[in-house]
Order: C-alpha cells, then sequence, then structure tokens
C-alpha cells in the first residue's frame, strides 16, 4: 500500500507529538484524522508562508483566518461537517501545544465560534414507491451485496456495522425467535436487533456465499479481500449501480434504507425509546432526526385516541387492599404483579449503571417468579 510521504515543516514534529498525545485514548483511526488536519494546515503554511519556522511566529491574522479562506475555496467545496473537523482538530492541537510549550496565546488562534453550524438535514426515508422498487431489485439480484443491503433495509443497521458483522452474529434468543448482534459501531455501542424468518434467511445466504468464497474465513460475514474501508466502497459502488437498475434518477444514498426501517417501526407501533435501541442512538433526540411522521400517521394516532381514550381504559388489576391481603393464589399473583410494574417503572428512572444493572436481574427474577406461581393454579 502506498504511503503518504512525511510532513516537511518545521512544526511537524511538534503537530505530530500533540496528535499522538490527544489520540492515546480514543480508536485508531482518529490518529490518521488529525495527521489529515496537520498536513492540511502545515502544507497550507508552507507554500503561503515559507517564513514561519515557530510557534511563537503564529498569529490568527494572518495565518489562521487565511487558512479558514483556503479551506472555503476548496474546490469541490468542502462538507460543513468536513470544514468543522478540521477547525476543531486543529484548534485542540493548539490547546495541547500551549501546555505543553507554554505558549497560552496558541488557545485564541481558533475559537470555538470558527466552527460553522451543523446543516440540520430532515429525515429521508424511503417513499413507499422507491422502497418498492429498490426492494424488488435486491431480491432480483440475490447476491452477496443485494443480501447486505436487504439486511440493511429491515434491520436498521449502518453501512459500517454490516461491514463488521461476525459470521456468526444471527443468535437464538429464546424459541424460534431470533436476534442479530450488531457490533460496537458508530456511537461505540453494541446492540441485539430482534430479526424474523425473513432476515434470518438473508443471513443464511449471506454466510453461505462466504462459505464459497475462495478467501479463507476470518470470521467476518462479509469477505473484505482489501480490507474494510474497500469492502464499504465496494458497497456504496454498487448501490449506485442498483439504484439506477431500479429505474430512480433521484440520488440516494444507503443511509435511507435506516431512515425507512426506524419509521416503518414507528408506523408498525413499536413505542420510541424501543425504536432508539433498535437503532442504536443515545438519546430520543437523535431518533427523532431519523424518522418521519406524516399526517396520516397523525390522523391514525387521533382515531386511536378517540376510539380509545385513556379515561375509558380498564382500571388497574392491583389488589383492592394492599395493607391486608387475601391469603390466596390471586392475591399472590396480583401483588407479584403490582411489584413488577412499580419496579419496572423506578428501572425506568434510572440511567445506565450499576443500579439499573441490578433492577434488570430484580425484574428477570421477578418474571420467574410470576411463572412459577401460575403453574400453582393450573395445579
Amino acid at each position: 500500500m502506498n504511503r503518504r510521504p512525511p510532513i516537511q515543516h518545521p512544526l511537524a514534529i511538534l503537530f505530530q507529538h500533540a496528535a499522538q498525545s490527544l489520540t492515546t485514548s480514543l480508536n485508531h483511526e482518529a490518529i490518521r484524522f488529525y495527521i489529515g488536519t496537520i498536513r492540511n494546515f502545515l502544507e497550507f503554511l508552507g507554500s503561503r508562508y515559507p517564513q514561519l519556522q515557530t510557534l511563537q511566529q503564529l498569529r490568527r491574522d494572518p495565518h489562521i483566518l487565511a487558512w479558514f479562506t483556503y479551506l472555503r475555496s476548496h474546490q469541490p467545496p468542502l462538507a460543513t461537517i468536513t470544514y468543522s473537523i478540521h477547525l476543531f482538530h486543529l484548534r485542540r492541537i493548539f490547546e495541547e501545544l500551549a501546555w505543553t510549550e507554554d505558549i497560552p496565546e496558541l488557545t485564541r488562534l481558533v475559537l470555538p465560534q470558527d466552527t460553522p453550524h451543523g446543516q440540520h438535514y430532515l429525515p429521508r426515508p424511503l417513499s413507499t414507491d422507491q422502497d418498492r422498487l429498490i426492494q424488488q431489485e435486491l431480491l432480483r439480484r440475490n447476491d452477496r451485496d443485494s443480501n447486505a443491503f436487504l439486511l440493511l433495509r429491515h434491520t436498521g443497521m449502518r453501512i459500517g456495522e454490516c461491514a463488521d458483522l461476525s459470521f456468526d452474529c444471527l443468535r437464538r434468543v429464546g424459541a424460534d425467535q431470533w436476534a442479530i448482534h450488531v457490533p460496537i459501531g458508530k456511537l461505540k455501542t453494541e446492540r441485539m436487533v430482534p430479526v424474523d424468518a425473513f432476515v434470518c434467511r438473508l443471513v443464511d445466504r449471506l454466510r453461505l456465499l462466504r462459505s464459497q468464497d475462495s478467501l479463507p474465513a476470518d470470521g467476518f460475514l462479509l469477505a473484505r479481500p482489501s480490507g474494510r474501508d474497500a469492502l464499504i466502497r465496494k458497497l456504496r459502488a454498487v448501490w449506485r449501480s442498483i439504484v439506477a437498475s431500479a429505474g430512480i434518477t433521484l440520488r440516494i444514498v444507503p443511509h435511507q434504507l435506516r431512515h425507512s426501517f426506524g419509521t416503518e417501526m414507528l408506523r408498525a407501533g413499536v413505542s420510541l425509546p424501543a425504536v432508539m435501541k433498535l437503532l442504536g442512538h443515545l438519546t430520543p433526540q437523535m431518533t427523532m432526526r431519523y424518522l418521519e411522521v406524516s399526517l396520516l400517521d397523525l390522523q391514525r394516532e387521533f382515531r386511536l385516541a378517540q376510539s380509545q381514550p385513556r379515561h375509558l381504559l380498564p382500571p388497574s388489576r392491583s389488589p383492592a387492599s394492599v395493607t391486608s391481603p387475601r391469603a390466596d393464589h390471586a392475591c399472590l399473583l396480583n401483588s407479584l404483579l403490582v411489584a413488577q410494574h412499580v419496579l419496572e417503572m423506578f428501572r425506568r428512572t434510572c440511567s445506565q449503571g450499576p443500579d439499573r444493572r441490578l433492577l434488570d436481574r430484580l425484574n428477570n427474577r421477578l418474571t420467574k417468579i410470576i411463572s412459577e406461581v401460575r403453574k400453582l393454579e393450573k395445579g
């Protein structure tokens, strides 16, 4: 693999040491992104300000402001997120150097307000026609890449998570119940996504195709002869071919399959917290950006609320008197159900951590006890 030549600038060593210090606890790719910013900035300084040799010579005006202008003039134009990442990396490097080299002025070269506001994109699930045409094309092809995209559509995974799936990602979680183990992804979280028989057949098909591949087994569901990044690039290239073959002229990206899955789950009646878990999000706000709530959805919910208003719901089946319960099977069962309900309400108020894990275990034990108590009535 060809490697880019070392950065030729008097400040290169200092900048690289600062980047290594900042990325010690981050993943292995973080240093590569920092080095990209360093290379961009120092090559600019070397060409525009060759007389600059030391950190003490750096000034916000003209050096940093001129670099901002240089980034904005890039052709093709840099995406806002790319521009923001460059500014963030350089600001962190200057903060590190200000401390290690005892030059406080460096912290005032790149300011937080220099970073542009992020672009907020509306959710973009596929339209009904787009979804139908693309799935038809994927089913018609029935090869490795098309089955991988069907897997994205019916599990809500990111394309990078799909590339990282292990060969044994399909796990049995109960009688005729299956889930896919999605590995640690973009937000450094992993999860289990329940799947149906159709997705199980997709995974079996991908396993068969992987076993027929000439490459030796490496533990991954999708072969990656040239590495993970090359696999993702190939999938994206195939996706463009699939969209064109489906007769769709608009630009559609694979990530829209994830939006479609989330919106489909919401319309099927899955609660927002559950959709959040299925998508692997950390906050409900992030999940809401993925979901499209149409007027038809609002009308359906409104009609449901009219037909089943809360004040007409049946009363709780809790025992009439908790202070003096009767010593019979029904009262015992009701008391356990009430205890489980209270425990669940309390569990939902706890943040992730040891307390919540303890409550999870207690809830599981109560479920088993309730199951055993139900057997008493049958006996």
